[in-house]
């Protein structure tokens, strides 16, 4: 995802929160760079995978 379509995707579905692979700090980086915040973590993903999960927020 690039940064043209995740502000498309801010404006017109009105995204404030996303979760990413704890294991992904490229994914990370890429959605801090772009104003959101670490809320939160999961040690599993929604599945109970042993795979974190670091759940991001847009500042306010």
């Amino acid at each position: 995802m690039d940064g043209a379509l995740l502000t498309h995707v801010l404006a017109t579905q009105g995204v404030t929160r996303v979760d990413v692979n704890g294991q992904h700090p490229g994914a990370r980086g890429f959605y801090e760079h772009h104003g959101f915040c670490p809320v939160g973590r999961d040690e599993t993903d929604d599945a109970g995978r042993p795979y974190p999960v670091v759940h991001l927020a847009l500042e306010a």
